[in-house]
């Protein structure tokens, strides 16, 4: 099964199952790691940002023109930043390397 990590705010790392077909935020909350998600997963917030390591973020699927939307509000945005709700687990993104942002802002959700 592949695994990934979270950085926790507090530099924390966690490594996690990340079984294939769940979404960063799905497995961030089947772990207890503390990412709201707020909306979901329908694209109407952006409590679940994270920040992506760059290593991993030029493998990742490009963010459709309403994830961008919604990213555009996160709190603490980076270059390498992703909705969690919208990153799904593959064997290609085993060892997928995720921190969480210092903190988040719950606009449109």
């Amino acid at each position: 099964m592949p695994k990934m990590v979270f950085v926790e705010r507090d530099g924390t790392r966690r490594e996690v199952d990340a079984p294939n077909g769940l979404s960063v935020l799905e497995i961030a909350h089947k772990h207890g790691i503390d990412i709201e998600g707020a909306c979901e997963g329908s694209l109407a917030c952006s409590t679940c940002h994270v920040i992506v390591e760059p290593g991993w973020f030029g493998k990742l699927v490009k963010p459709t023109e309403d994830e961008e939307d919604m990213l555009d509000l996160a709190f603490d945005l980076q270059e390498t930043s992703r909705l969690g709700c919208q990153l799904i687990m593959t064997d290609a993104l085993d060892g997928l390397v995720v921190k969480l942002p210092s903190g988040t802002r719950n606009a449109g959700g």
